[in-house]
């Protein structure tokens, strides 16, 4: 975010005093320091419209000027600014303002007679101030767009993934950050002996559960109590005919973009014995 000397000498400026020696005097000033874009008024009511319609980098404005002074120009800047940076540096020849300007919106202050030097010097410290901030706003609006654009990406892979998961696999689950199951198809929970979605008590697992191998699935419970992955873990069941099974079961930790947990998902196929030549 470097901002070069040239970029400096681009910016607008605004001078706004109803005196147009003082008008001339400024203009002549900047126009001798390299300034490219000087713009002058002496109707101070205009000056948030030309503000909000091609917004200035910095405004040399009068604090004492009829009609409309310099205080109420600065609250029809910051009334129309929206949250925007208010790039103001106050003229004034009364040294009781100053601090009244400050707490007005005003970002600095120079005193009346001109002190040249002074003033050249203000002005470029605030062009620089206002640059930087333009610059960064368009960076941290490019980063949010970053982000969105990011997740959008992800949330369409999350939904492949699944739908590519519940095609090939005989079951699939999902859990939330709190362990609650949230989507489930197959006998995963008969398998972990869990209760279901809708088992508000929580008491022990479904009644089917019965035939799988105890030991296997206390493991399999302990590693997704732990939050760790596990891949192509086997779990084996008898069925109440005395015919036996065996299942191939896998399962991932789900977080967010700031590595918060947001789940865990699963899934798992059965085996099936090749049939003997």
């Amino acid at each position: 975010m470097t901002i070069t000397a040239q970029d400096v000498l681009n910016a607008r400026i605004l001078i706004v005093d109803d005196q147009p020696a003082n008008v001339e005097l400024l203009e002549d000033m900047l126009h001798q320091a390299g300034y490219l874009s000087v713009f002058s008024t002496t109707n101070p009511n205009t000056v948030a419209a030309m503000h909000q319609q091609t917004p200035y980098d910095l405004i040399l404005l009068d604090l004492q000027m009829p009609g409309m002074d310099g205080f109420q120009v600065m609250e029809s800047l910051n009334a129309a600014a929206t949250g925007d940076y208010v790039p103001v540096l106050v003229v004034t020849a009364q040294p009781d303002h100053k601090l009244r300007a400050l707490q007005a919106g005003a970002k600095d202050f120079v005193s009346k007679p001109f002190d040249l030097v002074e003033v050249q010097t203000r002005i470029r410290n605030l062009i620089e101030v206002r640059l930087l901030h333009q610059r960064l706003a368009k960076h941290n609006l490019f980063l949010e767009q970053v982000v969105l654009e990011r997740t959008t990406e992800l949330r369409e892979s999350e939904a492949r993934y699944r739908a590519l998961t519940e095609l090939s696999t005989d079951w699939y689950w999902e859990q939330d950050s709190e362990g609650h199951f949230t989507k489930v198809s197959g006998p995963v929970l008969e398998m972990l002996g869990l209760p279901g979605p809708t088992d508000e008590d929580g008491a022990g697992p479904p009644s089917d559960s019965q035939g799988w191998n105890e030991t296997e699935r206390q493991m399999l419970q302990a590693r997704i109590a732990a939050r760790s992955p596990f891949l192509d873990v086997v779990i084996n069941r008898v069925l109440p005919d005395g015919t036996p099974r065996q299942y191939r079961v896998s399962g991932t930790p789900m977080f967010d973009t700031r590595c918060t947990l947001t789940g865990y998902r699963g899934f798992g196929v059965e085996i099936i014995p090749l049939p003997i030549a």
